[in-house]
This record gives structure tokens, C-alpha cells and sequence, in this order.
């Protein structure tokens, strides 16, 4: 697995506009984000820019605009990120991190029946 960047919580913000609308510009993410944070535009473009330092984030000039795409992936970062977690917290033991949500009743019934339907579907996997 190769090494992804470190990404603040409010760069993490930006990444999940531009995730979900790539391509897209620095008009369409300051407008977007700014109807859901209270972040300025200077402060969307200072993030911006560190995401494209950070290699985290392409970008192009098209005519005056300029339009980004992520390098990275959502689903390979937040993998990444789980897996950090699970590493700094619960020693990778993934059985503990769930055993603590469990008990602490952290997890509802339906997110059990979930976890449950997934465990099954590994077990059919492994079992062909």
C-alpha cells in the first residue's frame, strides 16, 4: 500500500467537495463549502493549495479558472486513515475496536445486523 498524504480534518472538508464533483473549479468549491462551513474564501483557497503541495490534488488552468482533481482516491484514504486508527488505538486488533463499541453501545442494532451480513459474506468467501 503506498503512502498517502497527511490531511488536516478541514482539508479532509475540501477533499469530500472534490471527491464528489471532480472536476471541478475554485468558484464551485468556495461556493460549496462555504454554504456549509464558515470558512472565507481565502482561508478554502489556502487549503486548496496546500492539498496541491501535499500531492493530494491536480489541477489545470482552463481559460482563467483554474479546475482540480484529486490524485488520491476516497476509498484508498479512508482505508488508510481506518487502518491508522485502528493501529494507534487498538493495536490493529480490530475484534477489541469492536467489542469496545459494542459495550460502550456505540453500535445500533442495525449496524450490528450490518456487521453481522458482512461477516457471513467473508465466511462464504473464505469457505470457496
Amino acid at each position: 500500500m503506498k503512502t498517502l498524504p497527511q490531511i488536516s480534518e478541514a482539508e479532509f472538508e475540501v477533499m469530500k467537495v472534490i471527491w464528489k464533483h471532480a472536476p471541478i473549479s475554485t468558484n464551485e468549491i468556495t461556493e460549496k463549502l462555504t454554504q456549509t462551513t464558515k470558512w472565507r474564501p481565502k482561508t478554502i483557497q489556502t487549503l486548496i493549495k496546500r492539498l496541491v503541495t501535499k500531492g493530494a490534488l491536480s489541477y489545470e488552468k482552463q481559460s482563467r479558472v483554474f479546475v482540480y482533481t484529486p490524485l488520491i482516491e476516497e476509498k484508498e484514504y479512508i482505508g488508510q486513515e481506518s487502518c491508522s486508527f485502528l493501529e494507534r488505538y487498538y493495536d490493529g486488533d480490530i475484534t477489541a475496536m469492536l467489542s469496545a463499541y459494542i459495550k460502550d453501545d456505540k453500535l445500533s442494532e442495525s449496524e450490528i445486523d450490518t456487521l453481522r451480513s458482512l461477516l457471513m459474506e467473508g465466511s462464504k468467501k473464505r469457505g470457496k
